[in-house]
Parts: C-alpha cells; structure tokens; sequence
C-alpha cells in the first residue's frame, strides 16, 4: 500500500481525532481557563488523536480491523486513550495529580464512550470518502467492497427477521 494510499484512508480517522481533541479546549474555555492554556490544551490532545484516529483508518484498510465491529475497535481504543490523554495531561497541565497508573485507569473507563463515538461516527463519514476515492485508490476500492459487503449481511438478516 503507497503512502498516498494509507494517508487517503488515514484522513477520515484522523480528522474525527482532531475534531474531538480540539473541542478539549472548548471545554477548558467553558471552565474559564485562560485562551492559552485552551489553545495549548486542544493541539496536545488533537494531535495524538488524529494520530492514533488515522492509524486506525490504515488497521482498517489492512484488514486488521472489519467495519460493523466493535470489540476490537474498543480494545484499540482503551489503550489509544489513555495514551492520549496522558500527553495532553503532560503537554498541558502538570501531570496527573494521583499517579500514572489511577489516572490511566480512568482514562481506560471512559475510552469505551470515546471509542463508541468515534466507531459511530467513523462508519458514517468513511463510506462516503471511499466512495469519492475508489476510482484512484486500489485499498479505499477494496476497503469499500467489504463495507458493501457488510451492509449487504445486515440487510439479508434484516429481510429474514421479516
């Protein structure tokens, strides 16, 4: 797979982090924190996960993950997370103020709601995007045949639950 090719299937993922990181710093402005701290808040966690929504975005065209599951979409996640949001608590703040190990912890617990937000709405924006790409991207082709493929399942046992 060419690099152009991972990054087209990297941008979905990788623009859903970004967007969800960088509404950290609306809500450090929503806690009347000061605009630099906001801004220095929102890039340390949009940059890791952009980075870890766009590798997610490749796994997927490699086949590591199937769309319409997730279990091992969470388990990525629970440790793509915490990950994350360490760096933002280094990046910018003063670190976790009870320790490494309960702050990831944490972060593992509330990763399955991020994990199920991201799941849900990565499988509404990456079909269309492999739409507009198949014609000149061979794995975002393949890709979409196995999203295709799966929506085809799911209306199959839907038709037979009738």
């Amino acid at each position: 797979m060419g690099g152009r090719h991972s990054l087209e299937l990297a941008l979905p993922g990788a623009s859903i982090g970004a967007v969800a990181g960088a509404m950290a710093g609306g809500l450090t402005l929503f806690a009347r924190q000061p605009a630099g701290l906001a801004a220095l808040s929102a890039l340390a966690l949009a940059v890791p996960l952009a980075l870890f929504g766009g590798l997610y975005g490749v796994l997927l065209g490699h086949g590591v993950f199937r769309p319409g599951t997730f279990g091992p979409v969470g388990l990525y996640w629970v440790a793509a997370f915490p990950v994350s949001r360490l760096a933002q608590e280094i990046l910018a703040g003063a670190g976790p103020a009870d320790g490494v190990l309960p702050f990831l912890a944490y972060q593992a617990m509330v990763s399955l709601g991020f994990a199920i937000g991201f799941v849900w709405l990565h499988e509404r924006i990456m079909p269309y995007w492999l739409m507009r790409r198949a014609a000149v991207n061979p794995p975002a082709e393949a890709l979409l045949g196995r999203y295709v493929r799966h929506a085809g399942m799911l209306r199959a046992r839907k038709g037979a639950r009738r």
